[in-house]
């Protein structure tokens, strides 16, 4: 999705162009996401939606987020197996992964070039690519 001004009533259009039904928790989850614009995870999305007064259970935010990544709506960044960030930005990019902070940014694909790839098994087809560059700061 482009990076435009998302409000809840916008993110209801935005729900229901996706084939999803725009309520209350979907919204606010929604909200939480593409309001922020940055790699969140499912803890922290379920602390944003709860500030604002929702009673909003951890299984809701994980199903739909889970709706969200079936629809395609957001992209799912595996770090590693026990760190998982949801990723607004499902243009074609890759990340920086700090290990020292646990920060995840992003990384234009246009920059990257990957060569070296083995054949793909008979019948086929590239479905995309994930490149996460793990960074840590330099001791003095």
């Amino acid at each position: 999705m482009s990076r435009q001004k998302y409000t809840r009533d916008n993110l209801a259009e935005v729900l229901r162009g996706r084939g999803i039904t725009p309520t209350h928790q979907r919204i606010e989850i929604a909200h939480a996401i593409f309001s922020h614009g940055e790699h969140l995870s499912a803890d922290r999305i379920l602390a944003l939606v709860n500030d604002r007064a929702s009673e909003t259970s951890k299984a809701t935010v994980y199903n739909t987020l889970n709706l969200f990544l079936e629809k395609q709506l957001i992209r799912e960044v595996i770090v590693d197996p026990s760190k998982v960030f949801y990723d607004p930005n499902t243009e074609p990019h890759h990340h920086f992964y700090n290990v020292d902070t646990g920060e995840l940014t992003d990384i234009d694909a246009r920059g990257i070039r990957v060569t070296g790839l083995p054949a793909l098994p008979r019948g086929m087809a590239t479905a995309g690519m994930d490149i996460i560059v793990r960074i840590r700061s330099m001791p003095d």
